[in-house]
């Protein structure tokens, strides 16, 4: 209990303060500025510069081709895999170790997630499982891939950069490529992650980032997907604007669309974070630094940024030896005022997905039954 009260005392003396949220929001900029301009423009929905400026601003600083606003990350996975082709009673391949959209995006196009195991320094889809996976139950089938085991079209791979961290993207991309297989990164955490020098979401086909309240920087409630194909852009901004045919007056829709874009009062949130990215993403690396060198001193392992990576450390976290001493930590905080979280449950241990297939996982469990996600928002007094 010694060793949790130094913890306590060390993040509190961090933050300067006796309650503490696990990621909070941070407003340096010209945020009030620009809501106002947009409120005085009259134009809050999804029409308007601050989606262009913001969708722009986005593209240019992860070297994507095209960058499209939506209302959040989990509307923006659904769309792409909808445009990359899944379908009613596909199979998705995706990891059991991530946030629950993951698999309800895969769930709203009718298709099935299927769960392999992660990387224990990468907390993300491991290449070798995905591999090991496809070569036990991935076959031809009248020229589609189909799952042995359930006969199920197998149609796209969904890693996740878990907490910002990158995941070893480019095997994973490289393996699917053999078997055909689309590629979507779930980067929702991983805004400003590099691997290998580009930017997390950029390996893929497509991409989705959030920017939901939690996240590095906020739009309220969005995200934006991300492709460098000019032909799934343009269909997916179509899409998300209900598939309206653009004309000066008259409704005229080509297929079933959803009401998904960004509106502009949310852009420009967005778009003035963004001019002081940097100074968040500093701080946040700097922040890491500090938790490390402590949690190293007090022999706690500190989740790192793994090899070849520039994570954004969207997240800190630690590992506790087992579940058991997991949760003591995670009362003791919380009843102390330190908002701190567990890792999610595994998304095969959920009622909607238990009968999911997958296969094992034994680092997702091991990761899941010790992670300890800490306080981990910008110190205000670093950035004024």
């Amino acid at each position: 209990m010694k060793k949790f009260e130094k913890i306590l005392n060390f993040i509190k003396n961090i933050y300067g303060k006796q309650k503490i949220g696990l990621h909070e929001p941070v407003f340096l900029g010209k945020e009030k500025e620009y809501l106002i301009e947009c409120l005085k423009s009259t134009k809050v929905s999804y029409i308007g510069e601050y989606v262009t400026e913001f969708e722009k601003k986005i593209s240019e600083y992860t070297a994507s081709s095209y960058a499209i606003a939506v209302v959040n990350a989990t509307s923006g996975l659904h769309i792409a895999l909808k445009v990359a082709g899944v379908n009613i009673d596909h199979e998705v391949i995706t990891q059991p170790l991530t946030f629950v959209a993951t698999a309800n995006a895969i769930s709203y196009c009718g298709a099935h997630p299927v769960f392999i195991d992660v990387d224990r320094d990468t907390l993300g889809m491991s290449p070798e499982s995905l591999s090991n996976f496809l070569k036990k139950f991935a076959t031809l089938k009248n020229g589609k891939l189909v799952n042995k085991k359930t006969k199920r079209r197998l149609s796209a791979v969904v890693p996740v950069h878990v907490f910002g961290h990158p995941c070893r993207i480019d095997e994973i991309v490289s393996i699917a490529n053999e078997y055909g297989l689309l590629v979507i990164e779930d980067a929702a955490e991983a805004l400003g992650s590099f691997y290998k020098g580009r930017h997390c979401g950029t390996f893929g086909k497509m991409a989705v980032i959030s920017f939901n309240g939690n996240k590095i920087i906020t739009t309220g409630g969005g995200g934006i997907i991300l492709t460098n194909d000019k032909i799934l852009a343009d269909k997916i901004k179509h899409l998300t604007t209900t598939a309206k045919v653009p004309h000066p007056w008259e409704y005229y829709h080509d297929e079933i669309g959803f009401n998904y874009r960004m509106p502009n009062i949310n852009s420009a949130l967005g778009l003035a974070q963004m001019e002081y990215f940097d100074k968040i993403l500093n701080d946040k690396r700097e922040l890491a630094s500090i938790y490390e060198k402590f949690f190293n001193e007090i022999q706690i392992p500190f989740i790192k940024e793994p090899q070849n990576s520039r994570s954004n450390y969207w997240l800190n976290g630690i590992l506790m030896k087992n579940s058991k001493e997991r949760d003591i930590l995670l009362a003791y905080l919380n009843n102390e005022g330190v908002n701190a979280r567990a890792a999610w449950r595994l998304l095969f241990r959920l009622k909607m997905y238990e009968k999911s297939f997958y296969t094992s996982c034994e680092n997702a469990e091991w990761l899941a039954d010790r992670i300890v996600n800490i306080p981990s928002s910008c110190r205000l007094n670093k950035l004024t």
